[in-house]
């Protein structure tokens, strides 16, 4: 990245794929932040800006470089991968923190589990310009990416075709509203609407309060 690449990233604000922080308080604040990156599509983390885009520096770059090593190694179950670089604006020390999407979704923070737990484990995701905790749909769907390829051969059978009934008059549906329309259980209902996006038929979203949704996908 160029200096003036960098400038105009801050400029633009907080995005999908950018956050800056002028510190971080703990470890698991940061942690948050990476993972959301690493699950979703990757992101750079800019340190030594405050909220409103000032440029203030970091005090030490190579603190800033060790608590977010010590971060992605200690606080990320699994560890990600990131790299640095350092500029100087103004007199002003930043780091920039690269994220790239991981292959090995998805990440948590460090629980100590030796397999995830899907109903304790804290998975954030991006959303905009936030990263909020994903759904157990979402975290059950990027599980299965990084685990295996799209169901190439999937049968249509009476929940599917009410959940694309349901999406023929509505944008979006929930596992609560499958559950409900075709009298099923939650459980099912969030296998059958993940199955679908696995299928690449449905896509899968995250609203900013972490609740899961799908969306029809455009052919």
């Amino acid at each position: 990245m160029k200096r003036k690449e960098l400038i105009e990233l801050i400029e633009k604000g907080e995005t999908l794929n950018c956050e800056y922080k002028l510190h971080f308080s703990s470890h698991e604040k940061m942690a948050k932040e990476i993972i959301a990156f690493a699950n979703t599509s990757g992101g750079t983390l800019i340190l030594g800006v405050d909220d409103d885009r000032r440029i203030i520096g970091v005090e030490s770059e190579k603190t800033e470089t060790e608590l977010v090593l010590d971060t992605v190694n200690n606080y990320c179950n699994p560890p990600v991968e990131v790299t640095f670089e350092y500029f100087d604006i103004k007199g002003k020390e930043i780091v920039v923190v690269s994220v790239p999407e991981s292959k090995n979704k998805p990440h948590r923070i460090q629980d100590f589990k030796v397999e995830l737990d899907i109903r304790t484990a804290q998975v954030y995701v991006r959303i905009n310009d936030k990263s909020v905790p994903a759904g157990k749909e979402m975290i059950r769907v990027l599980r299965s990416h990084s685990s295996g390829p799209p169901l190439k051969k999937y049968s249509i059978g009476s929940i599917e075709k009410i959940i694309f009934k349901l999406l023929e008059t509505t944008d979006s549906i929930t596992v609560k509203d499958l559950s409900h329309a075709a009298n099923i259980s939650q459980r099912r209902a969030s296998r059958s609407l993940v199955n679908l996006v696995r299928a690449d038929l449905l896509l899968i979203h995250t609203n900013n309060n972490g609740v899961d949704y799908f969306t029809m996908r455009k052919m």
